[in-house]
């Protein structure tokens, strides 16, 4: 399995986790807030911003609007669906200016397109790759409109079934398109524990020879680092500066605090993964000296005595004969006077 480069940035299985802040629409149509974002994923360390590029027009028919015309919920909704997406709607305009503001900050910019347009808009950004929506994981025109770009696809599976994620796989490698990450995602805001299934990663993982990482709907780090824990290469969580914000995603998104979390201890669990070759460190083997025991006397012996069993214990330090060589030492004489309780080496035997 080969890994993918975002940019000028390696995923894979032997990477560190790439993570990446999904603002999503949390900026509420305000630029002011969504430069905020950006700033504090930046100082979060996230490798990426990510938003969604759609309109009123491309994302949803008017039976739709139609349906949704006012909402229960008013901390989460105002108004109408055809309000809020109007309100909500990155415009063009706004992705050259949040694109712009990243690469002052030194941040990845990147989207889900949800049209052939938007993509193209993507396109003339120089997005690292392009992050599909699992709704689309089954719109098979439009991944193999996505995949002639040639670029890195981040596709995520949730509400897919394997045959479904194996046809936009085929899809996309069709299209001579062999750079693809899978995302094991639950697409329910927040999901039961019992929903999750993070060995589903290693599913995929062998079933399509791909990098996996986790699309992240849960509360808290616990689970995203859980994913890590178990391979994931790519931590994608939606980030928010304040849960209690008014929005639709903005109480199931992480802190700027729980993202520092992902990004600093996912990089920490990476890093002690390690291989699966057994290894004993320079510091342990140090450690040896201290912690381990050596053969000493039970009594004070002299010179010449020849050891048997009862003459011996074992304590620390570990600086001389190992109690797992005591074989070798009984029957041995000692080649110097001992005290009660010395610590034997083989220089004190002959």
């Amino acid at each position: 399995m080969n890994s993918v480069k975002f940019g000028d940035v390696p995923v894979g299985t032997d990477t560190h986790p790439y993570v990446i802040a999904e603002i999503g629409s949390n900026h509420n149509g305000d630029m002011n807030l969504c430069r905020q974002l950006i700033d504090a994923a930046a100082e979060a360390g996230a490798h990426a911003v990510k938003f969604q590029s759609w309109t009123e027009k491309s994302l949803i028919a008017r039976e739709e609007y139609e349906r949704n015309t006012e909402y229960s919920d008013k901390k989460r909704h105002f108004g109408s669906l055809w309000d809020m997406v109007k309100a909500y709607q990155f415009t063009a305009e706004q992705h050259k200016e949040a694109h712009a503001y990243c690469l002052e900050r030194g941040i990845a910019f990147c989207s889900t397109p949800f049209s052939p347009e938007e993509t193209d808009l993507l396109e003339s950004l120089d997005v690292p790759f392009y992050k599909i929506a699992s709704m689309d994981i089954v719109h098979l025109p439009f991944l193999k409109y996505v995949a002639r770009k040639q670029r890195p696809m981040l596709i995520s599976t949730g509400m897919a079934t394997l045959a479904e994620i194996e046809a936009a796989v085929e899809t996309v490698r069709a299209e001579g398109n062999d750079q693809i990450v899978l995302l094991h995602c639950v697409s329910i805001y927040p999901p039961d524990y019992e929903m999750i299934h993070l060995r589903n990663m290693a599913t995929l993982q062998q079933a399509f020879d791909v990098p996996v990482g986790f699309s992240d709907h849960t509360m808290g780090t616990a689970i995203p680092l859980a994913a890590i824990a178990l391979g994931a290469c790519v931590i994608e969580k939606h980030f928010t500066l304040d849960q209690d914000m008014e929005g639709w995603d903005h109480a199931i998104s992480a802190t700027p605090a729980e993202l520092r979390t992902i990004v600093e201890e996912g990089r920490n669990i990476r890093i002690a993964l390690g291989g699966g070759k057994r290894i004993v460190t320079e510091a342990e083997m140090e450690k040896r000296k201290k912690f381990r025991r050596s053969l000493v006397t039970r009594r004070a012996l002299p010179q010449g005595h020849v050891l048997v069993e009862a003459d011996l214990d074992a304590k620390r330090p570990g600086t001389g004969i190992s109690p797992a060589e005591m074989n070798y030492a009984l029957g041995r004489k000692l080649a110097r006077d001992m005290q009660e309780d010395d610590v034997i080496r083989w220089e004190d035997l002959v």
